[in-house]
């Protein structure tokens, strides 16, 4: 893992961190109250946002990582290739080990985890999870 500054991550992540910053405006977290944004870029160039949303019923809560991959699967997509994450954390936010083996299933390379000071980690999958599970 490497830490940056906002600043220094290349123009394409700094998309990623621009776009999950903004769609992590709509987080539906009315019993958390922590919200989440993320944003996948994909081989062709598309880039797809999630945010997290909170149910009563806590195990039907979905990460904001796994609604961005989820839309991008959605709209036909296959192939990822980066995903940001970030929250109002005081370090870089990390992903919940669900949403590891779902970036795992889409062999995700590049992963920033980021906070809204603009701290972030540059990390690959293996650093996140270095044994998930494959068939």
């Amino acid at each position: 893992m490497k830490k940056l500054a906002l600043k220094e991550l290349s123009a394409d992540l700094r998309e990623l961190y621009d776009a999950a910053l903004a769609v992590r405006e709509h987080a539906y977290i009315p019993y958390s109250h922590f919200a989440v944004g993320a944003a996948v870029r994909c081989a062709s160039g598309a880039v797809y946002g999630g945010c997290n949303v909170e149910n009563a019923s806590y195990g039907l809560c979905v990460c904001g990582e796994r609604n961005a991959i989820f839309h991008a699967v959605g709209a036909g997509e296959r192939e990822l290739e980066a995903l940001c994450v970030l929250a109002d954390t005081e370090e870089p936010v990390s992903p919940c080990g669900a949403c590891r083996q779902v970036m795992s299933e889409f062999k995700i390379k590049t992963i920033v985890l980021a906070n809204l000071k603009g701290d972030c980690l540059l990390c690959t999958l293996e650093d996140l999870l270095p044994y998930g599970f494959t068939l």
